[in-house]
């Protein structure tokens, strides 16, 4: 049997799905939510939560770009109402755009979604650090994270936090 191998960002998002799913279904949703469709928000906020340590953003370098992928806060866009990043800087001062929330399927990305809905590119070498916040539907903003690069680790996606 072949072992399937997936890209480190896309193994982080499995992972906080099934993290979120698991807790969804220990939660019951009748709660302070009403009766929404969607899992309760402290679902997501868990999932932010977890996702800290390994990175928020991922950066990759990949055929003669950087890349900052979005993917792990992107899973988590029917909660969210911004995400606000910067680059090189702790100004917040860009948002990277929202996919449409399918409460059918809260975790999905829709099914014509691009590269554009998980990532943006740049010239290599652009970012050194990126800082990222999350602002929630309800208006709250959950801190500031600052991740970099890895060192050596090729064409692999990777995030370390900066302390």
């Amino acid at each position: 049997m072949r072992k399937l191998h997936l890209l480190p960002d896309v193994r982080m998002a499995l992972l906080g799905l099934l993290a979120g799913v698991t807790m969804a279904l220990s939660i019951d949703s009748s709660s302070a939510e009403g009766t929404s469709t969607l899992p309760p928000m402290s679902v997501y906020q868990a999932m932010l939560k977890a996702n800290k340590a390994t990175g928020w953003v991922q950066f990759r370098n990949y055929n003669g770009r950087q890349y900052i992928y979005f993917t792990a806060l992107q899973t988590m866009h029917c909660r969210l109402a911004e995400i606000r990043y910067s680059i090189n800087s702790d100004d917040l001062d860009q948002s990277f755009a929202l996919v449409p929330c399918d409460p059918a399927l809260p975790f999905s990305l829709p099914p014509k979604s691009g590269l554009q809905d998980i990532a943006i590119a740049l010239p290599p070498g652009t970012a050194d650090a990126v800082a990222v916040q999350v602002v929630w539907q309800d208006g709250s903003q959950s801190d500031t994270a600052i991740y970099q690069p890895c060192l050596d680790v090729g064409e692999q996606s990777c995030a370390s936090p900066v302390q």
